[in-house]
């Protein structure tokens, strides 16, 4: 808040405003609620955000803000006023796109010459701008900002606050502005030291001091475990140099924090890696073995001492690589112990004999669990598939049809139940799928269509199958097949659409189908699974894991339209992916030519797109894997599907050659891994949960390969099974997208709404497709030199929202200020408390002093020290 706006409140109104002072100590502006909640204010005055650094001689951008509105986060800094300009721009002095942090630099009038006797400094800060008239300069504000979607500036952060902890790069401000958000907090500052952040905070009014630990808590809830600081410190205030602003050498020194109290060594190599482990923190107290190295003082230096004393000691040599990766004595002990070889799973049999209650396959259990949280993402796993039918179907050989195919594969007619907490399947002998024929209009048809996929399954009580065909008019029909997730995936399809072909045309000719029986069903799948995954096979296949996405980001780091709420509302929308067949055959040719497969040449591109969008170089994927590892499982209709996390790795600038070749060696070591299941994955990592995002990744990136699926009913012709956008959505981002030679790349980008706007996933898609024509065009491109934005999207961040130039009259404040004298002698110049002055009065007063400053001897051009009381 400027002093300005301080003055005139309690000036103008002291009986309502009685703070004495307001210290800002953020990097953020701050919000007026925010402000209100500080001090007890209702909002009743309009607030314009200014922002503007000396060296542009005043406010560059604004953005005002009504009394009634309500802020969302931290208040943006606007857009440039007249003949101001403002440009974000990257390392490289080039446009970054909407939403992507760079650094701010500014043009336009009011920009200064330069720092007076310091001409390397102005050199450096005051440069040639390369997007205005011949001889116009740019000047380095050293602040990051980005662009929303709607043109305006977003402060970020200093680039010169930046710090790096346990390889990430951090802005202090994003977490000090975070911890001024709780409520019992007003104030808040971090140092940074040996590796370590320690956090400082002062308490509100009344409020009960927030303990540490409860502190850290809260913090994990809202930023990734590498901003939540090792140290904090409740203080009455925050010490102040004598111009008001934190004085950080003041604060005091806050002892390391204690170690958790968890588990003791339980073996020989255990207990030496913890002893050597605290030796090397200089830890008073041995460290549990969940105790986290980074966490007590750990940073690189001690790192490489750490590697060496396991070395000497132990005769085992480690990288650096794998003490960031595996933090705690447990973790390491496991790093040295793991092996390399992976047991080969047992073929999949029918089970010689079913227990009385029959498991849930890890898939299957891992949907029964999000079903049973319900809520608004309750239908976020529906697999809703249209088919346009022309001509009059046969309804009951159509239901008798369904009714065959549930019988066929056990999925479609199960239900889920409970006993001591754990699921288990009932599989009912009569299938009995819901059938239902109804009449709609031609113009109520996609809204019965959506109306009928939103169902909410009860996996308790209903089967996983709805069939619903709507009659828009003579010989139009539209099949809706609903399947819950729960008993189907992509690759099960084919096998559906094919046996319920086969099952109308039997019906159709008064028989039942005759088909080969099912070498064995999910049942049997479940059971292997079970009994083949666990002891060591399993165990093998989790200490993969564990390497491979140790000291995973908790959070990417793209920056949304809006702030992230603190539940998932799983509610979205979806923009649809054509890039064609000639920009498919270029993806197919690069990826042959690289010795990798299109999808990995899809992975490497977005991941490539959403590093120079600002997500990092540690960008982690899901993506679906089919999970049929077993030829006895192709034709079965089930949920046999696995998310793999692809861990993509996009550091140092490289060619995107090289990042195929990484790509490439990651995923294949992934695939190798594909059959450890994400829950158990999950749970051998164990993240930091959160009910506002999707753990491990918050990007999934899938690709279907050949045309799509047509059931062929006699008598009818039936269009390609679609599925159907219903708004609900599992990740942020969700790019679906299949690949035939007829239709080339086409799909969709799922989106969620709590996030972003169309238009920024609009954009983003857009930036993706660019990235791959580019790289096909020239694999040996390195990623900085990408060109994400097209040319309306560079007029926009370049023209468009930089600033508005009018020409004016030339003339100084002066000038200007004695013109209103002369237009306007009698109106109000100038407040402060009760008095006023008219510009005449105003005038008059600046005229006796100048004529007092000149008789003492001063000239144009000489520097004077000037001390007053603030007034008039």
């Amino acid at each position: 808040l400027s002093s300005s706006l301080f003055n005139y409140l309690t000036d103008e109104h002291p009986d309502t405003f009685t703070t004495t002072r307001i210290v800002y100590t953020g990097g953020e502006p701050a919000s007026p609620t925010h402000v209100h909640r500080l001090y007890g204010l209702r909002p009743h005055l309009t607030i314009t955000n200014g922002y503007g650094p000396a060296e542009s001689m005043g406010f560059t951008t604004t953005h005002t803000v009504a009394p009634t509105a309500e802020v969302q986060g931290p208040l943006s800094i606007g857009r440039p006023l007249t003949n101001k300009h403002a440009y974000v721009l990257d390392a490289r002095l080039r446009p970054s796109p909407p939403g992507t942090t760079g650094e701010l630099y500014l043009s336009g009038d009011g920009l200064a010459h330069g720092y007076l006797a310091q001409p390397t400094t102005t050199a450096t800060h005051f440069i040639p701008n390369p997007y205005g008239p011949p001889g116009s300069r740019l000047y380095r504000t050293g602040d990051q900002a980005h662009w929303d979607t709607h043109g305006n500036l977003h402060y970020t952060g200093r680039t010169d606050t930046q710090i790096k902890i346990r390889g990430f790069r951090i802005e202090p401000t994003e977490i000090e502005t975070t911890l001024t958000t709780h409520p019992h907090i007003t104030q808040a500052t971090l140092l940074h030291s040996d590796g370590q952040l320690t956090a400082y905070v002062t308490a509100a009014p009344g409020a009960p001091a927030p303990a540490p630990e409860a502190l850290r808590a809260w913090l994990r809830e809202r930023l990734p475990e590498h901003m939540v600081p090792a140290r904090f410190a409740v203080l009455d205030r925050l010490p102040l140099t004598p111009n008001g602003k934190i004085d950080k050498a003041a604060l005091p020194v806050v002892e390391a924090a204690p170690t958790t109290g968890g588990r003791a060594p339980r073996t020989e190599t255990e207990e030496l890696v913890r002893t050597l482990v605290s030796e090397v923190l200089g830890s008073p107290a041995p460290l549990s073995m969940d105790d986290g190295f980074f966490d007590h003082g750990g940073h690189s230096l001690l790192a490489a001492r750490l590697t060496n004393r396991i070395a000497s000691t132990l005769g085992v040599t480690l990288t650096l690589r794998d003490v960031f990766q595996h933090p705690t004595p447990a973790a390491l002990t496991r790093r040295i112990e793991e092996a390399d070889d992976r047991p080969a799973l047992p073929p999949l049999r029918r089970a010689a004999e079913r227990p009385e209650r029959l498991p849930l396959s890890f898939a299957q259990q891992r949907l029964w669990l999000v079903a049973g949280l319900g809520g608004p993402g309750a239908t976020a796993y529906n697999v809703p598939m249209a088919v346009r039918l022309e001509g009059e179907p046969d309804v009951p050989a159509l239901r008798a049809a369904f009714e065959d195919l549930a019988a066929r594969h056990a999925p479609l007619r199960t239900r889920f139940a409970t006993a001591d907490g754990d699921p288990y399947q009932i599989v009912d002998p009569v299938p009995a799928p819901a059938f239902e024929l109804r009449d709609v209009t031609p113009g109520s048809l996609e809204e019965e269509l959506l109306a009928a996929a939103r169902h909410s399954f009860d996996l308790t009580a209903e089967h996983p199958l709805r069939v619903t065909l709507l009659r828009s008019g003579e010989g139009a029909y539209t099949l809706l097949v609903l399947l819950h997730h729960i008993a189907t995936d992509g690759q099960s399809l084919r096998p559906l659409f094919e046996d319920l072909s086969h099952a109308y045309a039997a019906r159709l000719a008064g028989a039942a189908p005759d088909w080969e029986p099912l070498p064995a069903d999910y049942a049997d799948f479940a059971l292997w699974q079970r009994t083949t995954l666990a002891g060591d096979p399993l165990e093998t296949r989790l200490a993969h894991w564990r390497t491979a996405l140790a000291g995973l980001p908790e959070e990417l780091g793209l920056l949304p339209d809006r702030p992230r709420p603190p539940v998932a509302g799983q509610r979205g929308g979806a923009v649809r992916v054509d890039f064609g067949t000639d920009l498919y055959a270029r993806v197919v040719e690069l990826a042959r030519a690289e010795r990798c497969t299109p999808f990995m040449v899809l992975q490497a591109a977005l991941a490539a797109t959403l590093t120079r969008l600002g997500a990092g170089t540690d960008v982690p994927l899901g993506s679906p894997v089919a999970g049929r590892s077993d030829e006895a499982l192709s034709g079965l209709v089930g949920f046999f599907v696995n998310t793999l996390v692809l861990r993509t790795d996009t550091s140092g600038n490289p060619a995107f050659r090289e990042l195929l070749a990484r790509v490439r060696s990651a995923d294949l070591d992934a695939f190798a891994h594909q059959d450890a299941p994400f829950d158990l994955v999950l749970e051998a990592l164990n993240p930091v949960r959160s009910l506002a995002r999707h753990p491990l990744f918050q990007v999934c990136l899938a690709l279907e390969s050949g045309p799509g699926v047509s059931p062929v009913l006699p008598g009818l012709r039936a269009g390609e099974a679609e599925p159907l956008a219903t708004g609900a959505v599992k990740f942020d981002l969700e790019f679906l997208l299949r690949a035939d030679g007829a239709s080339g790349l086409t799909g969709a980008v799922l989106y969620s709404s709590d996030l972003y706007e169309r238009a920024t996933v609009e954009r983003m898609t857009g930036m993706l497709r660019r990235t791959l024509e580019q790289v096909a065009r020239e694999p040996g491109v390195r990623l900085s030199e990408l060109e994400l934005l097209d040319g309306a999207g560079r007029r926009q961040v370049l023209e468009e929202w930089t600033g508005v130039r009018t020409d004016t009259a030339p003339a100084t404040l002066v000038e200007r200020f004695e013109e209103q004298v002369r237009l306007r002698p009698a109106a109000r110049a100038l407040v402060f408390g009760g008095q006023e002055l008219t510009y005449a009065e105003l005038d008059a007063r600046a005229n006796r002093l100048a004529h007092h400053l000149a008789a003492t001897g001063l000239g144009r051009g000489d520097l004077a020290g000037i001390l007053l009381d603030r007034g008039p």
